[in-house]
């Protein structure tokens, strides 16, 4: 079986959603994936943010095959050690209270949602039910996270969609017009991933948190795409020295295996009782035991290293001819260039260089474990693309 036979199988079977690049990628190891042909290619995308500590880590493998050695799967009916582990580890590092295990980013931004609507109710009756988010945010495909994700771009073709979003201009003006009594929660992105990755100003989220105590709305910080060490940070939200309600994660926390989180702290610990909400795969104990290897290993002397990285790569990028500006935080990385982004990225993997673009810039999210080695290798191919 080669490459252009696999790919004429998913063209034929597989639902249409994705513009694939023409590469099938066969296996790997660490920052480098190789197709079937053999050639072999830098992964500066991870899977978009996902496999952080690169392919075919052992650690987490040994996890992983240790616990489907023991069992696969069982219902939320009854307890499972890993699940139990990876619920403490995420409270003992960020000082959460509880935890509810979904699949994906998206069902951890549900979760977030549905906490915040029923604690507005509790507390302040059926109207407190509306969320602001911001525009050019993306917090997830569901019809409910389409809803809270300010880019009208992906509302096209799904509506009615469930009522009850209201999108800001990322200001503090903008933000104070929207809020309202029926304002149960304000959710927010500290880098906007997905819109091309831009930092929030410091000032207009300490803002956020601010005004959120002051009127009894519940903060959440969407952290699908910056958690897990991606910023130099386990979460973006510590970069910014605020304290969000409830925080939600995914991606990079599973190593490469489906997993979200949604973490509630004391406002909202225990906002949820029985019936409230579940999961059928969520929390399963082989991907949790691969979740645990990995945020188990996310320490001070690897943020170090992800910062020190980041900063690196920045400072390089901004060297290159036809680079107009290098935005993002620790490995999340954006470049704006005066070509497209998309021939960027076209031109990349001709090269054996895998980026990912967001709008209009290229998009860089390596593993956490990449080398300066390979970061030089990278700036040499971007600045072959770039200024040629």
């Amino acid at each position: 079986m080669d490459g252009n036979y696999i790919i004429g199988e998913d063209k034929q079977f597989i639902a249409g959603t994705y513009s694939r690049f023409p590469v099938v990628f066969k296996e790997g190891r660490g920052c480098r994936l190789y197709d079937y042909e053999g050639k072999e290619y830098l992964d500066c995308g991870s899977g978009i943010a996902v496999d952080i500590f690169g392919v075919n880590d052992e650690e987490w493998k040994a996890a992983v095959i240790g616990q489907l050695e023991k069992v696969q799967h069982t219902s939320n009916l009854y307890y499972t050690e890993p699940q139990a582990r990876l619920a403490k580890l995420l409270c003992e590092k960020t000082g959460a209270k509880k935890v509810f295990f979904g699949n994906s980013g998206a069902e951890a931004n549900e979760c977030a949602i549905k906490a915040a609507r029923k604690y507005g109710e509790i507390n302040y009756g059926k109207n407190r039910k509306e969320i602001i988010t911001l525009k050019d945010s993306f917090h997830g495909r569901t019809l409910a996270t389409l809803a809270a994700t300010g880019q009208d771009e992906f509302h096209k073709y799904y509506d009615p969609f469930p009522a009850g979003f209201v999108y800001a201009e990322a200001n503090i003006g903008s933000v104070n017009d929207c809020v309202n009594e029926n304002t149960c929660a304000i959710m927010i992105e500290c880098i906007q991933g997905e819109s091309g990755v831009n930092p929030l100003d410091v000032a207009f989220v300490k803002h956020v948190e601010k005004l959120c105590r002051e009127r009894d709305i519940l903060f959440i910080c969407d952290e699908v795409q910056t958690g897990n060490g991606r910023t130099g940070y386990l979460y973006a939200y510590q970069a910014y020295g605020v304290q969000p309600d409830i925080v939600t994660t995914a991606k990079g926390l599973g190593g490469g295996l489906p997993i979200g989180a949604c973490m509630l702290f004391d406002k909202c610990r225990d906002i949820f009782t029985y019936g409230d909400h579940g999961s059928t795969f969520g929390g399963n104990p082989v991907v949790c035991a691969g979740a645990y290897s990995i945020l188990s290993r996310i320490d001070e002397k690897l943020l170090e290293k992800v910062k020190s990285n980041g900063a690196y790569f920045a400072e390089e990028l901004k060297k290159i001819s036809g680079v107009e500006q290098v935005t993002g935080m620790g490995l999340m990385i954006g470049i704006k260039t005066k070509k497209t982004a998309a021939e960027i990225a076209k031109q990349c993997i001709e090269k054996g260089l895998l980026v990912l673009t967001a709008h209009s810039k290229v998009r860089l999210l390596p593993p956490l474990t990449i080398s300066k080695e390979e970061i030089d290798f990278a700036l040499k191919i971007l600045n072959e693309v770039i200024s040629g």
